[in-house]
């Protein structure tokens, strides 16, 4: 059987994707508190320029991938109106139906579905716009998902990953005692898991850099690639142009 890595435990492919179910069953309801407090509210800010580099407008049919609790898929339905789309999808149901509950409460309905960004349901050529938030890192494999990914979006469509990336070098001390020091601890106080936000530190590590993202991406035909560093490399927004 194959292996793959979970953390920086290896895993039979087959267990990482339920191994990851459990971890987002675990903390999906303090997910958005956890996000503002481990990122210091930064993450609104990640957030908010990728929206702005994808550029959409009226009429746009946006896919957002790892929807989770739907901080993209509201934005993006704001952009593209009433004549546009936004579907928001999650492997996870519980992150989904957290996500679901608050595009309601703040009076958007949006289609929403739980589905495998290796196997997107999805005709091909029909999205503007794919966007993935956090949840690249976590796919069991990302160069299938990819290219899921490029066969969804119209010709020149655009795919937007906004991912933890690998740090400035003088960053790297500070943040890696934040990481595997704080976090965890934060973690098991806040959401009464350590350990799933132990799972997130070391699968950060495990994550392509930029420029091997840069590369995959190519390799899953998007002809374009470029990126942009955020918080001294903290994050990473990878835009790809399928053409």
């Amino acid at each position: 059987m194959s292996t793959t890595h979970f953390g920086f435990e290896n895993v039979d492919e087959s267990e990482k994707a339920r191994r990851v179910r459990g971890v987002f069953d675990s903390v999906a309801t303090r997910y958005d508190l956890m996000n503002d407090l481990m990122s210091m509210g930064l993450h609104r800010a990640w957030k908010a320029y990728t929206v702005m580099v994808a550029n959409v407008g009226e009429g746009s049919r946006v896919l957002d991938i790892a929807g989770g609790t739907g901080d993209l898929a509201l934005a993006f339905a704001k952009k593209v109106g009433a004549s546009g789309q936004v579907v928001h999808t999650d492997i996870n149901e519980a992150m989904l139906r957290t996500g679901r509950d608050r595009l309601l409460d703040a009076g958007v309905s949006l289609p929403t579905m739980v589905c495998d960004a290796e196997k997107l349901p999805f005709p091909d050529n029909h999205f503007d716009v794919v966007t993935v938030a956090f949840g690249l890192r976590n796919m069991t494999h990302k160069d299938a998902a990819l290219k899921e990914m490029n066969r969804v979006l119209k010709p020149n469509g655009k795919l937007l990953v906004l991912e933890f990336s690998k740090v400035a070098k003088p960053l790297q001390k500070a943040y890696d005692w934040y990481s595997f020091k704080v976090l965890p601890r934060l973690g098991k106080a806040v959401a009464g898991d350590d350990a799933s936000y132990r799972y997130l530190a070391e699968s950060i590590r495990m994550h392509p850099e930029q420029e091997a993202l840069k590369t995959l991406m190519k390799e899953g035909g998007f002809g374009h690639v470029d990126y942009h560093n955020m918080t001294g490399g903290v994050v990473a927004l990878h835009v790809g142009i399928k053409c």
